[in-house]
């Protein structure tokens, strides 16, 4: 009984000893990418981190990750999930420490900043808001970059875009060419 007593006493102190590392110690840990988080994203990630480390050992399950990312308001799906897993998880003993997790949630982070980067630039293109982007406005936008282009040298970046054959590019076809850029 004792040592079951004894094991909890040292995981409070942990705890406690835990609270107290400036997040610039956590951050030496972890890579480029999570060096870009703000002190004050750090800090929510670490306590949204630590309501799911039910036993304080610093660690968190995978099966825990879906519901600690959706509590920071992203959304994975299980696909997703796994796949973030599969990454953080090199040991693959099913659980994720904080450093993996704070790598994790910057690189997720970035995505979803590519993401509306993306939608950002379609909405520059597709002139009329309708979803897709037109020949004409794909002459239009190129034009006012600089870019004088034939009508073939349009129609022929609409066919390498144009999967569906509609004749026109939607916002997956344009996902899919600036992805492979």
């Amino acid at each position: 009984m004792s040592s079951s007593r004894e094991r909890e006493r040292e995981r409070e102190r942990e705890r406690s000893f835990d609270s107290f590392i400036p997040n610039s110690i956590v951050t030496a840990k972890i890579s480029p990418m999570a060096d870009q988080l703000t002190d004050e994203q750090i800090s929510e990630f670490k306590e949204a981190f630590s309501l799911f480390d039910k036993d304080g050992d610093g660690c968190i399950t995978t099966k825990e990750l879906g519901t600690v990312m959706r509590s920071l308001g992203q959304n994975p799906t299980e696909a997703e999930l796994q796949d973030m897993i599969n990454e953080v998880d090199a040991d693959g003993n099913g659980t994720i420490d904080f450093p993996e997790f704070l790598n994790l949630m910057a690189r997720k982070m970035k995505d979803t900043d590519s993401e509306e980067e993306l939608k950002e630039a379609f909405r520059v293109f597709d002139k009329d808001q309708n979803g897709f982007i037109s020949a004409a406005e794909l002459r239009h936008v190129m034009t006012n970059l600089g870019e004088k282009l034939t009508d073939e040298e349009v129609d022929e970046m609409i066919r390498e875009a144009d999967v569906d054959g509609d004749g026109q590019i939607n916002y997956e076809e344009f996902v899919k060419v600036m992805m492979a850029k």
